[in-house]
């Protein structure tokens, strides 16, 4: 038998074991997991010194499409997630038209899906009463969660964010009261998926920025206008109606290290609660703006280096179970303007994994929790894990071939989005994806997309 691809002489790893042996692949899928030679193949890898992991998934992507795709689109973000070792991306809802209903679902569905470089899953917007009669069909539809952008208000022309909201903007849905919010727990929970939440207390950040808002460049007041409380009131909260509602609660983006004290309490008591990181919090802290600037600007806002360490332990111990890129372009001239009025957001997608990879080769974490943290745990949680975050016979031939003695410098030029803006430029990494294989096709090698359009969509 000629098999379409064999990957050899490889280390496979998962979130459990590590073990040598060959993947023998046909039709997208694993057909046979052997030591032994079984025949040809239409392409063979030898992966001798090399470590071969179940596809790796970042759960956190904007690509702005439709909407601002002057910023990004969905083709560049793909073409970054193949180039990073990403073989399956999750993309957010807030675009124009937002995934809210079945008809923009229908519509974004198509348009993804012409430009997609890796396998995407869909998540949708959850809007209060605007759209909660929709989630039911929205989950029959296979989208991969809900998301909830807890505290802003959103511009009902674009459904864009509005992060300074005041009552006499026009055509603006407010952000909603607990009330509206217990609704949307209670409509999620009824469908077992997730609902993801943006965490920040709008009343109290309006309070504060009035306060601490001013003309300088001042990090510091930031911060302050945007504290951890302001993460922390809203994760309790979500936690208590999620033990109400019972339905599924993931916190995104955590960025303080009280979040996760929170959540490692509600674990305890054995609640569905479930939370993410984000590179960016894990490896700059406040006292870099001096250094980087606005790059530095990202919504919850990079706070202090002991937040850093009690995420790193949260990794640590498992109560963290997942790390994502959010992913979120914006021009090079937005990012210049003044500390208050710049955007928040980075790109992200590209180099997700050298940097968690970075991690494995400097002790902090090991390769098993990196798989379960980018693989394994994100396919469990959000019901794909009979094809994705595995390796095994019958399962989707999504692999991510790595070399930990590979070393690199991340450089804001070979950012393959269609905006430059990271604030990792100049960071030097050890351990880099060598191979990315989406579907049984090989789209990466030696960090260079060599086939495109070769993602399907993931319906969970």
């Amino acid at each position: 038998m000629e098999w379409e691809l064999i990957i050899k002489n490889g280390t496979i790893v998962t979130h459990e074991e590590k073990y040598e042996a060959n993947l023998y692949i046909k039709d997208g899928k694993i057909s046979v997991i052997s030591t032994e030679d079984l025949g040809e193949g239409k392409r063979v890898i030898d992966a001798k010194g090399k470590y071969v992991l179940p596809g790796l998934i970042d759960t956190h992507v904007h690509s702005r499409d439709g909407g601002a795709t002057h910023k990004e689109d969905f083709y560049h973000s793909t073409l970054s997630a193949a180039a990073g070792g990403i073989t399956t991306v999750f993309e957010m809802p807030n675009t124009n038209p937002p995934v809210n209903n079945e008809e923009n679902f229908n519509q974004q569905l198509e348009n993804l899906s012409s430009k997609a470089n890796v396998n995407f899953g869909m998540w949708a917007i959850c809007l209060g009463k605007e759209n909660l009669k929709d989630l039911s069909r929205l989950n029959e539809l296979g989208i991969i969660g809900y998301k909830y952008f807890w505290g802003y208000a959103l511009n009902l022309d674009n459904y864009q964010l509005v992060y300074n909201y005041h009552p006499e903007l026009k055509n603006i849905l407010p952000p909603l009261d607990d009330g509206e919010v217990y609704e949307i727990f209670e409509e999620v929970g009824k469908t077992n998926k997730m609902l993801a939440i943006h965490a920040e207390n709008s009343a109290l950040i309006k309070t504060l920025t009035n306060r601490y808002k001013n003309d300088s460049n001042n990090y510091e007041d930031l911060l302050k206008a945007r504290p951890s409380l302001a993460e922390e009131l809203t994760v309790q909260t979500g936690i208590r109606m999620a033990k109400e509602t019972g339905a599924r609660l993931h916190i995104l983006h955590i960025s303080s290290g009280k979040t996760v004290d929170y959540i490692r309490k509600a674990q305890e008591e054995g609640l569905p609660i479930t939370g993410e990181t984000c590179p960016h919090y894990l490896y700059l802290d406040a006292s870099m703006y001096d250094e980087l600037g606005n790059m530095l600007k990202v919504f919850p806002p990079i706070k202090y280096k002991e937040d850093q360490e009690l995420l790193w332990e949260g990794l640590q111990n498992g109560t963290i179970t997942s790390v994502c890129s959010d992913h979120a372009p914006h021009t090079a001239e937005d990012k210049q303007l003044d500390l208050w009025e710049a955007p928040a957001g980075m790109c992200g997608v590209q180099h997700l994994v050298p940097l968690m990879l970075d991690a494995v080769s400097t002790g902090k974490i090991s390769l098993n929790q990196l798989v379960s943290m980018l693989s394994y745990k994100p396919a469990l949680e959000h019901g794909i894990a009979s094809r994705k975050g595995v390796i095994r016979v019958g399962s989707d031939a999504d692999i991510t071939i790595v070399d930990l003695s590979k070393e690199t410098v991340i450089r804001t030029k070979d950012l393959l989005s269609k905006s430059k803006v990271t604030a990792f430029d100049g960071f030097r990494v050890k351990g880099l994806p060598v191979y990315t294989i989406v579907n049984g096709h090989v789209v990466m090698e030696d960090g260079q997309v060599i086939e495109t359009l070769k993602g399907q969509f993931i319906e969970a």
